[in-house]
């Protein structure tokens, strides 16, 4: 019985699609993001040319909303495909059991960073929440909501290493 046809093997698949397909969502947020800012900043370019009005609070928006979700959700997606920067030159030389070794190593160090993160960046977002955080501005302008980024990409990230680190065991190999 190969390993993708064991019970065993077909829940660590049914685990890494749900994995993917929850970081494959925040990336289309993340996205979506990226278009309502430049959609925002090319709309408030063109009236402050023309003159006709003054888009207020793109600064605030682009800064606080945009930016963030920019930043963190697309960070899991990132890690499910090894694209984050690796310094490894010295690594390369070893033997495959010591790089395997030292990636579920390096990767024991991410989990327990990521969720010691994941925790305060949840704490901060709830107490944000509750004061319902504001910025000085020339109105009332709310960021608790994005407070919330924080923890979401985090977790995004946590998994995804965590899914790495079990596909690595599967493989026997460092990814």
């Amino acid at each position: 019985m190969t390993h993708a046809q064991s019970p065993a093997g077909r829940t660590a698949d049914r685990i890494d699609r749900i994995i993917n397909a929850l970081n494959t969502g925040f990336i289309v947020l993340a996205s979506v993001a990226l278009l309502l800012m430049m959609l925002h900043v090319t709309a408030d370019v063109v009236a402050r040319a023309t003159g006709a009005v003054n888009l207020i609070g793109t600064l605030e928006i682009v800064s606080y909303y945009y930016m963030i979700l920019l930043v963190m959700l697309p960070m899991g997606f990132v890690e499910l495909r090894n694209e984050h920067i690796r310094v490894d030159l010295f690594v390369q030389m070893m033997p495959r059991s010591v790089q395997f070794v030292l990636y579920l190593l390096s990767g024991l160090l991410c989990l327990v960073f990521f969720a010691i993160m994941l925790r305060q960046s949840f704490l901060d977002a709830w107490n944000s929440s509750l004061r319902q955080e504001t910025i000085m501005s020339n109105y009332i302008f709310y960021i608790w909501p994005s407070r919330w980024a924080l923890p979401i990409g985090f977790f995004g990230l946590l998994i995804a290493v965590l899914a790495n680190m079990l596909k690595a065991v599967r493989l026997r190999k460092a990814l």
